[in-house]
């Protein structure tokens, strides 16, 4: 997958005296930030399960001296508060920190030691990337005016079923309390972008995520004796066109959505009717009010070609939902001119949102803020595969530059909002 690339209309603004400071700081902790970073890729841990991720981070920070460390929240993450020597706002940055349950392939020194299970989603950066602003603004407590809280957050992959999590227990359990941040701000490692960029979108970033089961019930019979039985496997396949036609005959069409079926299991034998049949997929919507349509739709449509056959279902939709990832343009158009400062123009990159999901959403449906890809791929070096694959790796040069750029954004709100 690769991205629509446009040219930014902001105005291009000199490279601080700070900036120049800044770049020399995150140069010297380079080899530090490769060391972090591997040591989480080396150890990755499944949502709700990140018992050493998170207490080696709360670890890493209390090394800082920060003014506050609170471990553990929401299961395994972690919240740090930074405090300026001048008053001021109150700002957010987030890292979320699981793994997935993925077979790592590539041969590297730092190979998951974790069977199984693998940073396949670059977590393990989006970690460093926080561990490295939070070291860098330790060190500049004297010039920052406000409040700095850095969310190190478990289970954005989703918990197991049935269990809470994610950025919705983070909240639950005061992430976004004494202080409150004003806005939050966060990236997303991409190899669908060149390390040394970042891209962004206003708006939709990412889609909403709902998932579902549908369990189709008929009757037996034997093959030959179809007028004995109902057929599950025939209503199943028809109902499982029905609902393409949600898309492209009742919706608007301009508003994109996707509905995939990604499943579907059922009968016993080549010449028996099948008495059930389930099938399971997932939604994707960039507009809450289109997703609950859609979602009432699919109830509909599922009532009505059962019932044509005789039949009928069981729909159940996951408790682990994600809304859609609506970058605000107030933060998009402010943060933009400060990372084409810091990295220049040419590699700040505006995109097309995706139909990805993120649980950020819940954070951006209480304060302002956005998230950006921050780009890890290299085709020379061989760094090309995408998110969620067995094969994929980062340039680790990247670190620096989400580091170098972050913390440029963050001090720029600080002191931009008093």
């Amino acid at each position: 997958m690769r991205f629509l690339l446009v040219a930014a209309a902001f105005p291009l603004l000199a490279q601080t005296p700070r900036d120049a400071r800044i770049a020399k700081t995150v140069a010297n902790l380079h080899a530090k930030l490769v060391e972090c970073r591997r040591d989480f890729h080396m150890y990755p841990e499944l949502s709700n399960r990140e018992t050493r991720t998170g207490r080696e981070i709360a670890a890493r920070l209390r090394a800082m001296n920060l003014d506050e460390v609170r471990y553990p929240v929401a299961l395994n993450g972690v919240v740090a508060v930074l405090k300026g020597k001048k008053p001021g706002p109150v700002v957010a940055w987030r890292a979320d920190i699981d793994a997935l349950p993925i077979k790592e392939t590539i041969d590297v020194p730092y190979k998951s030691k974790n069977v199984g299970v693998k940073h396949a989603c670059g977590h393990d950066s989006h970690i460093t990337v926080g561990l490295g602003m939070a070291e860098v603004l330790a060190g500049m407590r004297e010039e920052i005016a406000g409040t700095i809280v850095f969310l190190f957050q478990p289970a954005e992959e989703g918990p197991p079923e049935n269990e809470a999590g994610g950025a919705i227990l983070m909240l639950k359990e005061g992430a976004f309390a004494n202080p409150k941040p004003q806005a939050i701000f966060a990236y997303h490692a991409s190899g669908d972008f060149d390390v040394g960029t970042i891209a962004y979108a206003t708006g939709p970033l990412l889609a909403s995520a709902d998932t579902f089961q549908v369990s189709f019930k008929g009757k037996k019979a034997h093959g030959s004796t179809p007028q004995l039985g109902n057929d599950a496997v025939v209503t199943a396949a028809q109902c499982i066109m029905a609902l393409q036609t949600i898309h492209s005959r009742r919706i608007d069409t301009s508003q994109p959505s996707v509905l995939t079926i990604g499943t579907i299991h059922g009968g016993d034998r080549h010449n028996i009717i099948a008495d059930e049949v389930k099938i399971t997929g997932t939604l994707r919507t960039y507009n809450e009010n289109i997703r609950e349509t859609i979602r009432t739709m699919v109830r509909q449509t599922l009532s009505g070609c059962t019932s044509a056959f005789g039949s009928d279902f069981e729909l159940n939709w996951s408790t682990n939902t994600y809304l859609p990832t609506i970058n605000e343009a107030k933060s998009v158009a402010f943060a933009v001119p400060v990372f084409q400062r810091v990295l220049g123009k040419a590699n700040v990159l505006e995109t097309k949102p995706v139909m990805g999901a993120e649980d950020f959403s819940y954070y951006l449906k209480e304060i302002p803020g956005a998230m950006f890809w921050l780009g890890v791929r290299n085709e020379k070096k061989g760094f090309n595969a995408g998110i969620h694959t067995a094969e994929f790796d980062i340039d680790e040069d990247a670190l620096d530059v989400g580091v170098r750029a972050g913390t440029a954004l963050l001090l720029e709100y600080l002191e931009t909002k008093r």
